[in-house]
């Protein structure tokens, strides 16, 4: 019960930092519950459960703000959703060690998209017949990493949606309904194989919810989330650095 608590206060915790960074809190959480000796599939369901929990709250802002274009949100989610199962199912097939690694990169990959990437939106809007073709490819592909790595994959959907002429708010806000989807897609594709443990799903649940409520909040007291996402950013990297020196040296 106690791994289950301090998981549950660092849930908290980076839950209302990435709520105000605009992004679920899986991706830095996964490595954080492998390093407190949960095991990595377990850890990866239980954070796609919680990006639900979190990014449900979140949603409800974004959609009351009219900030979800849903003929772009439609295709990305029957996508995502249909991969993620996908995912999660083929990383079963894989050794814990090679998702490691492949964790390692897409920590690395976050990470500097945190630290340098810098949105910037496009005038012209593509057609519809192609914003359908880069939906459905947006959606395979995030959905994919989602169920394999256990993440939400908004970390690819929020900048690709920006490159393809997106508005970058009503992006955060459209893959935020997203990302609900695809990582309870994910979950569920976990949870079918046996991996959850209820007793950590309930304290990190709690840990989810109040802290997207303290992040909504502190994000309307004009907290900067340039500032946030590079101290994110450095963690990531830091985080990425210290599973590489552990795979290397084992």
């Amino acid at each position: 019960m106690t791994t289950a608590i301090i998981a549950g206060l660092i849930t908290f915790v980076f839950t209302a930092l990435l709520a105000i960074a605009g992004s679920g809190a899986a991706f830095i959480l996964i490595p954080i519950f492998i390093a407190l000796g949960i095991d990595i599939h377990v850890a990866m369901a239980v954070a796609l459960l919680l990006n639900c929990i979190a990014m449900s709250i979140a949603s409800y802002s974004y959609i009351k703000a009219k900030l979800v274009l849903w003929k772009a949100a439609i295709p990305i989610i029957i996508a995502a959703t249909v991969m993620s199962l996908v995912g999660a199912y083929v990383s079963h097939g894989l050794n814990a060690q090679v998702l490691k690694w492949l964790f390692v990169g897409f920590l690395l990959f976050s990470g500097a998209m945190m630290l340098f990437y810098a949105p910037r939106e496009k005038h012209q809007e593509s057609s519809p017949s192609k914003q359908l073709t880069e939906g459905i490819s947006i959606g395979a592909v995030a959905g994919f990493i989602s169920g394999l790595l256990g993440v939400g994959g908004g970390n690819i959907i929020v900048p690709v949606l920006i490159w393809t002429g997106i508005n970058p708010k009503k992006a955060s806000g459209t893959t935020a309904v997203i990302v609900i989807f695809s990582s309870f897609a994910g979950f569920l594709g976990h949870a079918t194989l046996g991996n959850i443990n209820m007793e950590l799903l309930g304290f990190t649940a709690i840990g989810s919810a109040l802290g997207a409520v303290l992040g909504a909040w502190l994000m309307t007291e004009k907290l900067s989330a340039k500032q946030v996402k590079v101290l994110i950013g450095i963690v990531l990297i830091g985080i990425a650095g210290k599973m590489m020196w552990g795979l290397i040296v084992r």
